[in-house]
């Protein structure tokens, strides 16, 4: 059986059209409940109500310890609030929240998220039979150095378990698993998220990090968390001890399993910034035949050749440069892949397109 799980962790909220309405525990809610877990996030969380509560009956929202005004936001929402005192466990948290909303169904969504397209559908889905629904989230990530002014942020695009009917419950300290045998399904629901900017990340790094530890000491074989310390590392710029942590993963990982392809692109990527190019470009050779349909996997793969062709210069003309041009040409030709877990936006398209444009410049001035 295929192993699914998400490189991204989700926390709930919970609302009501018309305004604030008390849930009666005891019965449970008809309809479909928006669930959070907040804490000092009045930054971003009437954007995040405002796009759910057109789709949804009710807001639920479980305060950890807000000191910024965060539950009067959402309560002139229309959300309700409760208050708990942070249990240093997401699953603990959430499997609270979902006890509090008690509800048919429950969207699962974070303060630093909102709901970008396809909230219409919510209600028609819940009214079908009990599975799990996955949404597409797609994170920004600061600009790598380099980039030109004004260019788009890149993005990044996970599907991660977001609808949940009655009766599932979490697992797992940080970046938790819903644990149900029902099948999932994907949702016509894209989700935008911000929290992983710099300006927001940098002050839950040590938290996450210390959560993630305490999980691996239980489960020190676990690949899926030897793949999220890979990822910790790697937004810290550690690319040496990322790739120490995803070369780990990688022994442990299924070929099945939903986060091999984000874990090989990264493991690729980072093979590369620590001087371990020979090593990058061995394991391409070896796992690429896998993803012959990904255009992560060649955009990063022309990139190794371009590298190689640094690193090689007298072989640049007649071997690398061409190879890695056929990589960028290859990415475009398969085109955007949003369906594939990690995609980053613009590697089946201007991205490649950029990169390729570059090279022939670089091929004509070197001819020339």
């Amino acid at each position: 059986m295929a192993q699914v799980r998400h490189d991204l962790s989700c926390d709930p909220a919970f609302f009501e059209p018309g305004g604030e309405k008390r849930l009666v525990v005891t019965g449970g809610v008809q309809g479909l409940v928006a669930t959070l877990i907040v804490r000092d996030e009045a930054r971003c969380i009437v954007r995040c109500l405002e796009s759910v509560r057109p789709w949804v009956d009710y807001m639920v929202v479980l305060d950890t310890g807000s000191r910024d005004g965060t539950p009067d936001l959402a309560r002139q929402c229309g959300a309700q609030v409760h208050h708990m005192d942070w249990p240093d466990d997401f699953s603990v948290a959430r499997n609270h929240l979902l006890d509090l909303a008690n509800a048919d169904w429950a969207l699962m969504i974070d303060a630093d998220e909102w709901i970008a397209s396809g909230g219409e559908g919510l209600r028609a889905w819940c009214a079908g039979p009990p599975r799990l629904g996955a949404a597409c989230i797609e994170s920004m990530f600061d600009q790598p150095n380099g980039a030109a002014p004004g260019a788009p942020l890149p993005s990044g695009r996970n599907w991660i378990v977001r609808l949940l009917p009655r009766g599932v419950r979490y697992e797992g300290r940080i970046h938790e698993q819903p644990m149900s045998r029902l099948p999932r399904h994907r949702l016509s629901l894209r989700i935008g998220h911000d929290g992983y900017l710099e300006a927001q990340s940098a002050g839950k790094r040590a938290r996450n990090l210390a959560l993630l530890m305490r999980d691996l000491e239980e489960s020190p074989d676990d690949p899926y968390l030897l793949y999220q310390l890979g990822t910790e590392a790697e937004r810290r710029g550690d690319h040496a001890g990322a790739s120490d942590w995803y070369d780990r993963a990688l022994q442990h990982t299924p070929a099945d399993a939903n986060w091999r392809h984000a874990l090989l692109v990264r493991q690729l990527h980072c093979m590369s910034r620590s001087g371990q190019l020979s090593g990058a470009l061995a394991l391409a050779e070896q796992e690429i035949g896998a993803w012959q349909d990904s255009p992560e996997s060649f955009f990063v793969l022309g990139n190794l050749l371009l590298d190689q062709a640094v690193a090689e210069p007298g072989q640049a003309l007649g071997q690398w440069l061409p190879l890695a041009r056929s990589a960028w040409e290859r990415c475009l030709e398969i085109g955007e892949r949003p369906d594939l877990e990690g995609s980053v936006y613009g590697r089946g398209s201007h991205l490649a397109q950029h990169n390729l444009d570059m090279m022939r410049a670089q091929m004509a001035m070197l001819a020339g």
